[in-house]
């Protein structure tokens, strides 16, 4: 069973985070986020995933190399330029000769993904949108369909208090084969604004299908970002093969250390005298943090360094940086930008 992670792109809504950390590396309680999706889409047999690359292409094909640390077999794209969701997964037509799914690499969730394909197989569906209700829809694209799921209308966006459905696209998809006959070779093309317009103007077969249930979380935006890692955190969602609580074995404490609510520090950490650590918090592999630093709500990727006395509340902090000594940070991001060859 075959499926596609989109993964192409540059993530620029978290800069500076992904200045020099690639989008499906994004951590997100000590893993990346494509690792959770991997062992997400095994988990329901998908075991040939296909996943398209650009920007730093080999730090992502270092990390995840062949698949086989995830029970897969992972075939690369690599775009040297970007053709859209739609248009990579064109160039990947002769890879998929029976019905098959996608997803974002921004995508964090536990949806039962059987029952998406269950539904699409059912229909006789040519593309099926997994969906989930949102209090809020303003900033995603709402969804608007029959009682037997058939799409009839979209709003991308829609500003608060005009949405006509509280039911948001996940960017996780069923496709059959036939769907690449609404997709042109050779030129950028998008899902959400060309292919699934004009798959509802034709009346094709085109469903949304409700994960009732689910979790889901696009993490593409700082705010997505940090309430998906508190809800991993709190147990709210389920993520296979991963430690989402407590302290690595290998992790040094000093003397007083204090560490409270939900809190995950990785592997080689190295916590000095009085630390203290307030959750929902994360502290990455190798992270140092000098002694009597206060992190309140902090997010710290890893190798990096946090200065004696430093205070950090709702923050989160890049990989690899050195944050100074006595330095305070409140509703921050901060990270390192690339260095110029």
């Amino acid at each position: 069973m075959k499926a596609m992670i989109l993964a192409g792109g540059m993530s620029t809504r978290l800069y500076p985070l992904t200045r020099t950390v690639p989008k499906p590396l994004v951590p997100v309680v000590g893993e990346p986020i494509s690792a959770h999706i991997l062992r997400w889409l095994k988990s329901f047999g998908y075991d040939e995933i296909a996943i398209n690359v650009h920007y730093l292409a080999e730090t992502i094909e270092d990390r995840f190399g062949d698949g086989s640390q995830f029970g897969v077999k992972l075939q690369y794209l690599y775009e040297p330029k970007l053709m859209g969701s739609a248009g990579a997964l064109k160039a990947l037509e002769h890879y998929f000769t029976e019905p098959f799914v996608v997803v974002g690499c921004d995508c964090l969730t536990d949806a039962n993904l059987e029952s998406l394909v269950a539904f699409h197989r059912k229909q006789n569906a040519l593309a099926t949108i997994g969906l989930v209700e949102a209090d809020e829809v303003d900033q995603y694209g709402v969804v608007i369909m029959q009682g037997d799921g058939r799409i009839t209308e979209f709003q991308e966006k829609p500003p608060r208090g005009t949405e006509r459905s509280k039911l948001v696209n996940t960017g996780i998809y069923a496709f059959s084969p036939e769907i690449f006959r609404h997709i042109p070779a050779g030129e950028f093309y998008d899902f959400g604004k060309q292919v699934f317009p004009s798959l509802q103007a034709a009346d094709a077969a085109f469903y949304g299908y409700r994960l009732s249930g689910a979790y889901w979380a696009d993490i593409g935006t700082p705010d997505e970002y940090v309430r998906a890692t508190a809800d991993a955190l709190a147990g709210r969602v389920h993520l296979r093969g991963t430690r989402m609580r407590g302290l690595a074995s290998d992790a040094i404490l000093g003397d007083d250390v204090v560490v409270e609510g939900d809190v995950r520090v990785g592997s080689r950490a190295n916590l000095g005298a009085r630390v203290r650590i307030i959750g929902p918090s994360v502290i990455g592999d190798g992270v140092t943090i000098g002694n009597d630093a206060v992190l309140e709500r902090a997010i710290v990727w890893d190798n990096t360094t946090i200065g004696a006395r430093a205070s950090l509340s709702d923050t989160v902090v890049g990989i690899d940086f050195r944050v100074a000594d006595d330095a305070s940070l409140k509703d921050t991001i901060i990270a390192n930008e690339p260095v110029a060859p």
